[in-house]
């Protein structure tokens, strides 16, 4: 469980070698360039949350605790709403990623209009109920984060693929319960979709078949 810094770290650690074992499963699909290593941010995301944990009760200095709070807010809020949809973007063949591309303009915006809010808005961590508790300045909240969840979960539930999509509606559900039971704690809690992710990565890249390329008549027939 990720309600304490020995959780985070431990997890961390897991979900980061859970990665590390999806990319020893790549070759021969380069499609999964971006997905293989996505375990390895999620883990190393949870790793850098210790320090912040750490800051906060006084064992590691202030500047520290501020730079890992930095970082794990700009992976969270910036990179993962375009990071997702990008994902699925190059999962899809050519013919359907027209309808990822909303998704992945919208997770673009979400990211630009995050960053810009953090940049105003001075963010802080304090300690909350099994949990870190983080603020960044956001107006209308609920609005951002809808658009947040639609450019992520969204991105997959479009998506042709049968495990994906699937994987996008365990997701969204994650999601909203994470944010029904603990609004305040919702990035810090974000360490489930983190396991959940890394998990179904790495059965992906066990089990998923690499694309076949077409095969050209000169080749079928030997002739040069």
């Amino acid at each position: 469980m990720c309600f304490s810094p020995e959780g985070d770290l431990i997890g961390g650690l897991v979900v980061t070698a859970i990665g590390v074992d999806a990319c020893l499963h790549l070759r021969g699909r380069p499609e999964y360039r971006l997905i293989a290593p996505f375990p390895i941010l999620l883990g190393l995301h949870q790793v850098d949350e210790t320090f912040v944990w750490w800051q906060l009760q006084g064992h590691v200095p202030h500047g520290v605790g501020v730079v890992a709070m930095w970082i794990y807010l700009v992976f969270a809020f910036v990179v993962l709403p375009t990071l997702v949809p990008t994902m699925v973007f190059l999962l899809e063949p050519r013919d359907r990623r027209k309808v990822i591309a909303p998704f992945l303009l919208m997770g673009i915006a979400v990211s630009v209009f995050l960053l810009e809010t953090m940049l105003r808005g001075h963010p802080s961590a304090k300690l909350g109920s099994y949990h870190v508790a983080y603020t960044i300045g956001l107006q209308h909240g609920i609005i951002i984060i809808g658009l947040y969840i639609a450019a992520t979960c969204g991105a997959m539930l479009a998506s042709g693929m049968r495990n994906v999509r699937w994987f996008g509606a365990v997701n969204l559900i994650a999601v909203l319960v994470l944010a029904r039971l603990c609004a305040d704690g919702f990035a810090s809690l974000w360490c489930f979709y983190a396991a959940l992710a890394s998990g179904a990565i790495a059965l992906h890249m066990r089990f998923a078949k690499a694309r076949r390329e077409p095969v050209s008549i000169s080749r079928a027939t030997g002739s040069t």
